[in-house]
């Protein structure tokens, strides 16, 4: 029997490869530049290369990729011939994600830096993921993109009607006592979000070594897994005479633990505070997560037909890595 290093065998498919390092507000990703499919990636190349140990670390890997070329996109291109660039997501631990807001700003910034389309000051760019077509636009040293709409998940079993309470799920959220009330979000990745009561209760939320929301006892039990947002609400501010929720978050995201920024978790976030504060909630919310400040604008109603939600942030790359 002959040894063999750890992950030696996984990175097979990426060797010779330059991957690009970047960040979203502190949400770090991998990215390789694939534009005609060519390197046939599996789970465990993902998750190699994403662990922090004994690969190079990430939070999520991205394929940048032509629609056209990604098998079974071919329906999505045809529909969309706008999005010619397709986001090929991946958490850190190889699962396939609809899509993702952080790695959606860094999307854009490396297409421009690498030449494969320009994108001055102003300029957008309609791109395909999992979750549809994502437009982002550039707007000085910050990005925007359209997150789409939220929607309410409305689990089977929930614990209270969503209508009445405004919730539907209780978690216990590890380092706090007892249950708490939750509200179920897609956007369109799986969220469960948690108003807590202080600051310091949020300081006292323990996601040490947890690194799958599957391992919380929720009820009901989400089918598909989720992320899980503790948020504080810090009140609101006027900003050239509108008002913006503010609050701090933490979050703990499916595999990967947790995490310093998530967009969907963010849009999550604050479509959740507009649900609860009701009439005359603001329609913009600035969230301060562990790896920096995220703007989100929710609108007038989050839940009316043809409502989107638009996320705000800052995104650089770090720079480029050649596998042997």
């Amino acid at each position: 029997m002959t040894a063999q290093q750890p992950g030696e065998a996984t990175l097979a498919a990426l060797s010779g490869r330059e991957l690009i390092k970047g960040h979203g507000a502190g949400n770090d990703f991998l990215l390789l530049i694939d534009p005609d499919c060519q390197v046939s990636l599996s789970a465990s190349d993902v998750a190699a290369v994403c662990n922090r140990h004994t690969g190079i670390g990430a939070d999520g890997f991205v394929r940048v990729v032509h629609t056209a070329a990604l098998p079974g996109s071919e329906a999505f291109a045809a529909a969309m011939p706008e999005a010619k660039w397709f986001m090929d997501y991946y958490n850190a631990d190889g699962s396939v994600a609809r899509t993702c807001g952080n790695a959606s700003w860094l999307f854009a910034h490396v297409l421009d830096a690498e030449g494969l389309c320009q994108l001055p000051d102003g300029a957008s760019i309609t791109i395909g993921t999992r979750g549809g077509a994502r437009t982002i636009t550039r707007t000085g040293q910050l990005w925007a993109v359209d997150m789409g709409p939220a929607a309410l998940t409305r689990p089977d079993g929930a614990v209270a009607d969503v209508n009445l309470e405004g919730w539907d799920t209780l978690v216990e959220v590890p380092g706090l006592e007892g249950q708490r009330a939750a509200l179920s979000i897609n956007m369109p990745n799986p969220h469960t979000v948690v108003a807590l009561a202080d600051e310091a209760e949020l300081d006292t939320v323990n996601f040490a070594g947890l690194t799958d929301s599957d391992t919380l006892e929720l009820l009901p039990v989400p089918y598909e897994g989720t992320n899980l947002e503790v948020v504080v609400p810090l009140g609101a501010d006027e900003e050239d005479g509108v008002a913006v929720g503010r609050a701090r978050v933490r979050i703990l995201e499916r595999g990967v633990g947790e995490a310093q920024s998530c967009g969907t978790g963010c849009c999550a976030v604050a479509v959740a505070l507009h649900e609860w504060e009701g009439e005359d909630a603001p329609q913009d919310y600035l969230l301060e997560v562990p790896g920096g400040s995220v703007g989100v604008h929710v609108g007038a109603d989050p839940w009316a037909p043809g409502a989107t939600v638009l996320l705000t942030g800052p995104t650089q790359i770090i720079g480029r890595i050649s596998l042997a």
